[in-house]
């Protein structure tokens, strides 16, 4: 019952809400219009600076929101307008290196005082003014067989906003790659020479793609960075292919796969966890060995999936050119 429990609440986290936003955004990169954008955990750390820094320094919960989503544009505008002119895999190549720039910067010891340096910012400096929005009691709330908090970090609180919004990106990404806009952008997807000979300005909307997206990563930033606190090394390479790997999991160019991808990888993680630790005895995998030996089973299983069902758990393979 302790792993089903662990499960339960590891679905309705707040980290998996967060992954899932960044998810979503990558989907409009990769799903809808074929960008291969390696660095969305730039984005997120870009949205957890922006809100972070904003509300430590006194401004409403709307302000810090809109100066997160203000930093993700320019950082797109900045990746985009050299690279996507290009062919190939330029933009996957500079999205990397531009993410791990961000994360060196905000690192710096000469931003100590702005970004915290390595040690980031912790909870308690910005937390403060969405925590007294909670309409829940501030002390354990129990319901059903779940109890969380009702107000701080990983609360129901934070749960419900965080899903909420992973609600609304989800009918924002559905109801636009139902429009004629999306429609360019899937044919940019297949053959954008084919775009391009209709009139139509392929560069313009590669760039509205590429905002579109890295906006939905910073609103994943900022919920993660209310449940638990800004750390510019909790945002390295790793995040960016656990996102890659999640809306894969899921189902690109689906509206629900990078969710449920979401949902499965940290759920997958906690059930190789409690098995590992239930039935592995401490002088074969310690306490510190299961994380990472939970990782590297998970990855194996995933690689597996790719293998022999490259579409996702939701994917068409007829969908996406580059399945064939």
């Amino acid at each position: 019952m302790d792993i089903v429990y662990s499960l339960l609440r590891e679905a309705i986290a707040p980290t998996t809400a967060a992954f899932a936003l960044a998810a979503i955004g990558l989907n409009f990169h990769f799903g809808m219009t074929g960008l291969l954008n390696m660095g969305q955990a730039g984005f997120m750390l870009l949205g957890m600076y922006g809100y972070a820094i904003t509300a430590r320094e006194g401004g409403p919960i709307w302000l810090g929101i809109l100066v997160a989503l203000a930093l993700a544009v320019v950082f797109a505008v900045v990746l985009g307008w050299p690279t996507l002119k290009l062919r190939g895999d330029y933009l996957a190549i500079v999205t990397i290196a531009a993410a791990e720039m961000i994360r060196y910067v905000g690192r710096s010891q000469n931003l100590n005082s702005l970004t915290g340096a390595s040690t980031g910012i912790r909870g308690n400096e910005f937390k403060g003014s969405f925590e007294m929005l909670s309409p829940f009691p501030d002390r354990m709330v129990e319901f059903g067989p779940l109890a969380l908090h009702g107000t701080r970090s990983t609360s129901w609180w934070l749960a419900l906003v965080g899903w909420a919004v992973v609600a609304l990106m989800a009918l924002l990404f559905w109801r636009l790659s139902r429009s004629p806009w999306g429609r360019v952008l899937k044919g940019i997807r297949e053959d954008e020479d084919a775009v391009r000979s209709l009139g139509k300005n392929v560069y313009s909307y590669k760039m509205q793609a590429l905002i579109i997206g890295g906006a939905i990563g910073a609103l994943g930033g900022i919920v993660w960075a209310l449940g638990a606190s800004v750390q510019p090394d909790s945002m390295g390479r790793p995040t960016t292919f656990w996102i890659w790997t999640l809306l894969l999991l899921g189902g690109a160019a689906t509206v629900f796969g990078p969710v449920l991808g979401s949902i499965l990888f940290w759920c997958s993680l906690v059930l190789v966890k409690g098995l590992a630790s239930a039935f592995i005895p401490d002088t074969v995998l310690n306490t510190q060995q299961l994380e990472p030996f939970s990782l590297t089973l998970v990855g194996v299983t995933l690689m597996c999936l790719v293998i022999f069902r490259p579409q996702g758990v939701l994917g068409d393979k007829k969908e996406l050119a580059f399945h064939d």
